[in-house]
């Protein structure tokens, strides 16, 4: 099973298909929707995620349809990437909240340094 700390393309694949069943090139404008941009996966690092999450059971394949001559597989979350999902997600909220605590600390102590 894929470990924590999630990669952040993985931790963005999943998000994407937390919304709902996705194909690969939907998951792949998703992240990029997501990540405003700075994250554009190229469609062979999406399929070795998705191969590696598929693995793992993390997600699985919801429905296959042939669109234009050509399958597309669309993807789902399983519980178990669900429960990696939130815990990453929790894990990552409490390290920004700690980093913001720390920076207010240290903005604090430069503007009374300052005065």
């Amino acid at each position: 099973m894929t470990g924590l700390p999630l990669r952040e393309p993985t931790f963005l694949v999943l998000t994407a298909l937390a919304a709902e069943p996705q194909h690969g090139y939907s998951v792949l404008d998703d992240v990029r929707r997501i990540s405003e941009g700075r994250v554009r996966l190229q469609a062979g690092t999406l399929y070795g995620i998705l191969d590696r999450l598929r693995a793992d059971g993390l997600i699985k394949v919801d429905r296959e349809e042939v669109v234009a001559s050509r399958l597309r597989r669309y993807y789902r979350l399983t519980e178990v990437g669900r429960e990696l999902l939130s815990t990453e997600t929790d894990r990552l909220h409490r390290n920004a909240a700690a980093a913001d605590r720390r920076l207010r600390r240290l903005q604090l102590s430069t503007n009374e340094a300052a005065a």
